[in-house]
């Protein structure tokens, strides 16, 4: 009976491939043929189902960039990239995705670590540093039982200093591990899918104004409130915006 079970799930999984498959050509077909909305309908059918490719969110930010959508194109040419970080077309398209957006955001100079937190740490995900870590637990500990069991005192030099160094290559992906997950906890990327919003300077809808934002804009997202959210922009400004008004990269 198991059996049957695990052929009539393997069967199912078989036609709901092939299916999404005939699904993503058509929705190409629209695009070929230059019915972006279309194109767009089929392809968030697929989003909606939890399919998670780097090609489905770059054709879907394709689409609404033949259409102007400037917030939505940005937004999946950013999950694209989330995805695929070194693939040069999504790269190239939300340069030019952007050059659409109103607003000129200006970073903050960084600092020589905030430059070596971006260049290369951030570079990987914290599970990919969790990884890590457990990489160079097994390594010290293999070359530790090295120096442990070897007779000769230049050998057993060379295997204790080398655990030595992989401990503590240890210590310092797991304490980057621990900060990168907390990092990614208490802030989100999303980008601004108003046409035009104000962002406030606490969340309601009586307090000052203290700057416009409009579509396509990336900002950080720090903290919500009710229906309200607390960004901060590139340039270092914070303000509260309507949860609504912008999306995170990571929502479905």
């Amino acid at each position: 009976m198991k059996k049957i079970l695990f052929l009539l799930l393997l069967v199912a999984n078989v036609f709901y491939a092939q299916d999404e498959q005939k699904i993503f050509e058509s929705a190409n077909e629209m695009y070929k043929q230059q019915n972006y909305e279309k194109a767009i309908e089929l392809y968030k059918t697929l989003e909606k189902r939890n399919l998670v490719s780097s090609e489905l969110f770059y054709n879907i930010a394709n689409a609404h960039y033949k259409l102007n959508e400037v917030g939505p194109a940005i937004f999946y040419y950013e999950k694209a990239l989330q995805i695929d970080p070194d693939n040069e077309d999504v790269k190239n398209n939300l340069v030019f995705a952007k050059r659409l957006a109103l607003d000129t955001i200006e970073e903050l100079p960084k600092t020589f670590f905030q430059k070596i937190n971006s260049n290369y740490i951030q570079q990987l995900s914290y599970n990919e540093w969790a990884i890590a870590v457990i990489i160079f637990a097994f390594l010290g500990s293999i070359l530790f039982l090295l120096f442990y069991f070897s007779n000769k005192p230049g050998t057993k030099r060379f295997f204790f200093v080398f655990s030595m160094f992989s401990y503590l290559l240890l210590i310092i992906t797991f304490v980057i591990t621990i900060n990168q997950h907390s990092l990614a906890g208490k802030s989100k990327i999303a980008i601004v899918f108003a046409e035009e919003t104000e962002v406030m300077n606490a969340p309601t809808l009586n307090s000052e104004e203290l700057f416009t934002l409009h579509e396509g804009t990336k900002v950080t997202v720090l903290d919500r409130v009710d229906n309200w959210k607390k960004i901060k922009l590139a340039d270092g400004k914070i303000g509260w915006i309507i949860a609504n008004e912008i999306k995170e990269l990571d929502e479905i």
